[in-house]
C-alpha cells in the first residue's frame, strides 16, 4: 500500500517562486506592450513621381538604368529637340520681324508726326492767308465804291465843264466872252474828261484788285482744305502703330511656349531619387503624358504603421520609435512620430451602408467586437538608403 506524499519545504519553495516568476514576467509583458505600444503590421512607404514627359517624339538618350540611384541634376532622358528648336528660332524669327515693323513703323510715325506739325502750320497760314483776303475784299469792295462814286462825281463835273464849254463858245463871235474865258472852259473840260478817265482806271483797278483777293480768298480755302486733309491723314497714320504694338505680347508669349517646349526636351531628376519601373528605351516614341518609370524620394522614408484605436493615447506626433525591417531584423532603426490618423472606412458589418434614403442599420450583433487601426505615419531618421524599399514590411516600437 502506497504512502501519500509528503511536500517537502523546499519543493514549496521552488513551486511558489515559478508562480512568482512568471506572473512578474507576465505583468512586466503587459506593462511593456501597454506603455511602449508596438505593431507588425507596418510597411516602408517613400514619395514617388511618375516621369512623363511634357513633350512627344523619339526618346534620342537615355542616362539611367532601372533600379539606380540618381542625384538631383543628374540628366534622365531627351526627347530629340530639333523640331522645338526650329519651332523656337520661328516664333524668334517673328519677334524680331514684328520688331522691325514697329520701328519702320515709327519712323514712319515720326516723320508723319512731323508732317501734322508742318500741316499744321500750313492750316494756320492759310487761315491767315483768308482772313488777309478777307480783308483785302473788304478794302477792294470799298475802294470799288469810292471809284465808282469818284466816277459818278468825275463824269457829272465833265458833263458840267463840256456843256459849260458849248453855251460860250457862240458867245465869242458875239463879243460877250473872251477868247481867254473860251480857252479856260475848253481847259476845264479837257481836265474833267481827263478826271474821268482817272476814275475810271481807278474803279477797273480796284475791282482788278477784288478778283485779285478773291481768288486769293479761294486759294487759302482750297489751302486750307488740303492741309485740313492732310492732318487728319497724319493721325489716322499714327493710329496704325496700336495693332503692332497689341502684337508684342502675342509675339513673346509665342517665344516662351516655345522655349519652354524645347527646354521640356531635356529632363532632369528634380531631387535625388532612385528610378524603377523603367519601360522605355533609346529610339522609342515618348507621348506626352505616358509614364515612362517612376522616381521614389531617397531623401525621406517613412513607415505607416497601423495602431489599434486603444493604443493611440500612449502615441503622440514627436515620440521617439524604435523600427526593425523584416529583411534586416536585427538592425534597429530610429524614427519619431510625424502624425496619426483621423479616420479610416466604417465597417459596413457595424455602422451599416450609408447611402441616399434611410440609413441601413445591421440587424445582427457580432458578440465579438475588434478594435479599429489607424495609421500612424513615422518618419525614419537617417535610414541607410541601400536597404530601404518601398513597401517593406516593418515591426515599430514607440518608446
Amino acid at each position: 500500500m502506497n504512502q501519500p506524499s509528503q511536500r517537502t519545504p523546499r519543493g514549496t519553495l521552488i513551486s511558489a517562486g515559478i508562480c512568482a516568476c512568471a506572473l512578474i514576467s507576465g505583468v512586466a509583458v503587459a506593462h511593456s506592450v501597454t506603455a511602449y505600444p508596438r505593431t507588425d503590421d507596418a510597411e516602408v512607404t517613400a514619395n514617388f513621381i511618375g516621369i512623363a514627359p511634357l513633350v512627344e517624339g523619339p526618346v534620342s538618350e537615355l542616362a539611367v538604368h532601372d533600379n539606380e540611384l540618381v542625384k538631383k541634376g543628374t540628366l534622365l532622358y531627351k526627347i530629340d529637340d530639333r523640331p522645338y528648336l526650329y519651332a523656337l528660332q520661328n516664333a524668334l524669327a517673328a519677334q524680331e520681324q514684328l520688331e522691325g515693323l514697329i520701328e519702320n513703323e515709327s519712323r514712319h510715325i515720326s516723320s508723319q508726326v512731323s508732317h501734322v506739325d508742318v500741316t499744321k502750320a500750313a492750316t494756320q497760314a492759310a487761315l491767315a492767308n483768308e482772313a488777309r483776303a478777307d480783308n483785302e475784299i473788304h478794302a477792294s469792295e470799298a475802294a470799288i465804291s469810292e471809284a465808282e462814286a469818284a466816277v459818278t462825281q468825275a463824269r457829272a463835273d465833265s458833263e458840267y465843264a463840256s456843256g459849260n464849254l458849248h453855251r460860250i463858245e457862240p458867245l465869242l463871235a458875239k463879243g460877250f466872252v473872251t477868247t481867254d474865258d473860251v480857252h479856260r472852259a475848253r481847259t476845264l473840260a479837257d481836265a474833267k474828261s481827263a478826271a474821268v478817265q482817272r476814275s475810271d482806271s481807278q474803279l477797273s483797278l480796284a475791282k482788278a484788285r477784288l478778283l485779285v483777293a478773291t481768288a486769293t480768298r479761294q486759294q487759302a480755302v482750297a489751302q486750307k482744305t488740303q492741309t485740313e486733309a492732310q492732318v487728319n491723314e497724319s493721325k489716322h497714320s499714327v493710329l496704325v502703330l496700336a495693332p503692332l504694338v497689341a502684337q508684342r505680347e502675342s509675339r513673346a508669349a509665342a517665344v516662351r511656349l516655345a522655349r519652354y517646349n524645347y527646354e521640356q526636351c531635356r529632363v532632369v531628376a528634380p531631387f535625388d531619387a532612385l528610378v524603377t519601373n523603367l519601360t522605355i528605351s533609346e529610339g522609342q516614341y515618348a507621348k506626352v503624358g505616358q509614364q515612362l518609370f517612376t522616381l521614389i524620394d531617397s531623401r525621406t522614408w517613412w513607415t505607416l504603421a497601423n495602431f489599434r484605436e486603444s493604443q493611440l493615447s500612449k502615441i503622440t506626433p514627436g515620440k521617439s520609435v524604435d523600427v526593425y525591417l523584416m529583411s534586416d531584423s536585427k538592425t534597429r532603426l530610429h524614427g519619431t512620430v510625424e502624425s496619426i490618423g483621423h479616420g479610416v472606412t466604417p465597417d459596413p458589418d457595424v455602422v451599416g451602408k450609408l447611402a441616399s434614403g434611410l440609413p441601413d442599420v445591421q440587424r445582427t450583433l457580432n458578440w465579438v467586437r475588434l478594435a479599429s487601426r489607424y495609421p500612424v505615419r513615422i518618419r525614419i531618421i537617417d535610414p541607410p538608403p541601400s536597404v530601404m524599399r518601398v513597401g517593406q514590411v516593418a515591426n515599430v516600437i514607440v518608446r
